[in-house]
């Protein structure tokens, strides 16, 4: 018996959607080219002007910080390694980067920094800490040994040497000592140099920085400043100005 069921001209049983494969493609293509503009536009927004902008802002507002926060030996602020002073004082280092000033027992001339567990101390390319427990036996045996030469040469009470005198920070750069263990260096960086106490502390009381915001971090001393500072105190016979 022939089938009665209405049909569509093209064949297919009434009711059932045509397939639009022509439309189906002009959609996607028109997504494709609305995405592809979205990704060029954020190229260039995000990673062509903004970073430029950035770069701007940092070089015209804030040249030094934003090329190292070097140091000359002179104490005066440089944009680049090579960029020596009026005097042809060279760069010595970063205000943010620590560096050896020598260990507990030696160089006692010098104001010592915090430990370091960066490759053989202070190496910028293997910045971290020792990663050690606090009940790891290497690190307590480390930290006695640390507190025993502090104290001998220092002349305190290994009860009273500051924690930032036994412990590496966790770059291992740290820049920066607590105004007590600078403190606690004054008499015998004094008596190394033939200078007067009352001079160096004075000094270092100049140096000290507190909080940022008086909220932020904890009252510290530049190592490197002090050091550099202290040259200059040795030199002219009076305190300098950092």
């Amino acid at each position: 018996m022939p089938s009665t069921s209405p049909t569509r001209p093209d064949g297919g049983p009434a009711g059932t959607p045509r397939a639009s494969v022509g439309g189906g493609v002009v959609s996607l293509t028109r997504q494709s080219f609305a995405g592809l503009r979205v990704l060029l536009l954020m190229t260039l927004l995000l990673g062509g002007l903004y970073p430029l902008a950035v770069l701007a802002v940092g070089q015209l507002g804030f040249g030094w910080q934003a090329n190292g926060s070097l140091v000359r030996a002179d104490g005066s602020r440089a944009t680049a390694v090579d960029d020596a002073g009026p005097d042809g004082a060279p760069v010595v280092g970063s205000a943010l980067v620590g560096q050896d000033f020598g260990v507990p027992g030696a160089d006692p001339q010098w104001f010592h920094g915090r430990p370091s567990a960066a490759g053989d101390g202070y190496d910028t390319l293997a910045s971290g800490g020792s990663n050690l427990g606090p009940n790891n036996p290497d690190l307590v045996a480390a930290i006695e040994e640390r507190r025993a030469a502090v104290a001998a040469e220092d002349g305190v009470d290994p009860a009273v040497v500051p924690p930032d005198a036994l412990t590496a920070s966790a770059s291992g750069l740290d820049p920066h000592v607590s105004p007590a263990y600078a403190e606690q260096q004054v008499e015998r960086v004094a008596t190394a140099r033939g200078l007067d106490v009352a001079e160096v502390r004075e000094l270092v009381e100049a140096e000290a920085a507190g909080r940022v915001l008086g909220v932020v971090g904890d009252p510290r001393v530049n190592v490197l400043s002090l050091n550099l500072a202290l040259d200059r105190l040795d030199a002219s016979g009076a305190a300098g100005t950092p």
